[in-house]
């Protein structure tokens, strides 16, 4: 963990959001495909060990973050991150066509991405 606080903290964000976003969508999403056989409950429980993981690379990945980055910037890069993770996920694991929507969801995240970012950017 001292590697990642010495090395850029905008940098060891994001690589511990990426991981932290597998795991999230895994939790949140695996479980339509493998278990909707299965009892709710039984989802529920496994996904929150899988979230349990997610935290444990999300916490550090927004402490350290917060030392570079404001709360806002932390949540933007956060739902762009979370959108690029989501989409290949979607498309490939739950087999779901690939639509138009996310690149205007994408689109939006750049305006959001622009504003909350263009104090670094002028």
């Amino acid at each position: 963990m001292r590697a990642l606080v010495m090395m850029n903290p905008i940098l060891a964000s994001i690589g511990l959001l990426l991981c932290s976003n597998v795991f999230m969508t895994f939790a949140w999403y695996a479980h339509l495909r493998e278990l909707n056989h299965k009892p709710w409950v039984i989802a529920a429980l496994l996904s929150w060990g899988i979230a349990l993981l997610e935290y444990l690379f999300q916490v550090p990945a927004n402490r350290i973050g917060y030392t570079a980055l404001n709360v806002g910037q932390l949540k933007v890069m956060q739902e762009v991150i979370t959108l690029s993770i989501f989409v290949p996920f979607s498309v490939m694991y739950l087999k779901e066509p690939l639509k138009l929507d996310y690149l205007w969801a994408g689109l939006c995240l750049v305006g959001a991405v622009y504003f909350m970012f263009r104090d670094r950017l002028v």
